[in-house]
């Protein structure tokens, strides 16, 4: 197949767009390389995926991989003159959009980045694929939508109307705004609700990083509501095979569908620190902090659906997942 990764210089995108191609698919990734964080890591992600960054740090400019399979354009989803062009000259088959201005803290502090990414570039891509006829969009959207549900675990069936960060509220438009193409123009949709997503390439502001690198430089770590938090924490390799075997499977008579993809189970936040310290070797410094705005205490993903229509349910364990994340870091930063 011919598949659109949009996002590829970012965490999932990366690892999405790799094991598309390894696969034999030609996939085409696009990304604004936005420096939301460090700029270094995204260009060093798409050097994996064989492209340069001198050639890559320019906009609008279709840039070959030294894989025959991959090629990549550097450009913004909101952009309404590049992006049909893009989708015109290559023709997709699939569409899989892992773009997105992440962050939930953030998206208190600069709500602009979240319309101008999640919501106006998101309807770019919607009118993208309805005049090209793409025959799949699968999109990601988050646990954050759940946002103050006090059912656990939470299921695709729940009420989300109340979202508790812009982030959210952005992700849940998505959701609606897909909903509403499928609907109108007969054209399938199926969004993914990922579950704190972790492991090797991952973001530096997620909090397996910020442990992390806070206890290699001998650095204090926030622990928020003062370590009460438990989070469905979500190996990578996990939500990429779901992501993998949803763009693969035929599309069902349904058009629009949503799934949970998250390891089912919810982790103590102070268990997923000790396993940090035990791979470090190091006791971690605490910052004891309270709740910060936007922040859940509980996520749990009920993935019934998933196993149901899919035969699949996530289930690495945070000891393999820890051990990998830690592994790459020390690589990476040549740290000992």
């Amino acid at each position: 197949m011919k598949i659109l990764v949009t996002g590829a210089a970012g965490f999932i995108g990366y690892h999405v767009s790799k094991k598309l191609i390894e696969a034999g698919n030609q996939v085409v990734g696009i990304d604004n390389v936005n420096d939301y964080y460090d700029i270094n890591l995204k260009y060093a992600r798409l050097e994996e995926l064989g492209i340069t960054r001198g050639l890559a740090e320019v906009f609008n400019q279709e840039v070959k991989s030294t894989d025959s399979n991959f090629k990549f354009i550097r450009t913004n989803l909101e952009d309404k003159i590049e992006l049909p062009k893009i989708f015109k000259s290559e023709n997709f088959d699939i569409v899989c959009n892992l773009a997105a201005q992440a962050g939930v803290r953030y998206s208190i502090e600069n709500p602009m980045a979240y319309v101008d990414s999640n919501i106006v570039g998101f309807v770019n891509l919607l009118e993208c694929c309805r005049e090209t006829k793409i025959k799949h969009l699968v999109y990601a959207s988050s646990s954050s939508v759940y946002g103050l549900n006090k059912k656990i675990p939470f299921e695709t069936t729940d009420n989300v109307d109340f979202p508790i960060s812009l982030y959210a509220a952005s992700k849940k438009s998505n959701e609606l705004m897909a909903h509403t193409y499928s609907h109108l123009f007969n054209f399938p949709t199926t969004g993914l609700r990922f579950f704190t997503v972790y492991g090797p390439w991952g973001r530096p502001d997620m909090a397996m990083f910020l442990f992390t690198d806070a206890i290699v430089n001998n650095k204090p770590i926030k622990v928020f509501n003062n370590g009460n938090m438990e989070r469905d924490f979500t190996y990578i390799d996990d939500i990429v095979n779901g992501v993998i075997k949803i763009i693969e499977k035929p599309v069902s008579k349904r058009l629009y569908k949503i799934y949970n993809i998250g390891n089912n189970n919810s982790v103590k936040l102070l268990d997923f620190i000790k396993e940090i310290e035990i791979n470090l070797e190091t006791t971690a410094k605490k910052d004891m902090l309270p709740m910060q705005p936007g922040d859940v205490e509980r996520t749990w993903a009920n993935v019934d659906e998933l196993i149901k229509d899919y035969n699949y349910k996530p289930n690495i364990s945070i000891q393999h997942g820890v051990k990998s994340f830690i592994d790459w870091y020390k690589s990476f930063y040549n740290k000992l």
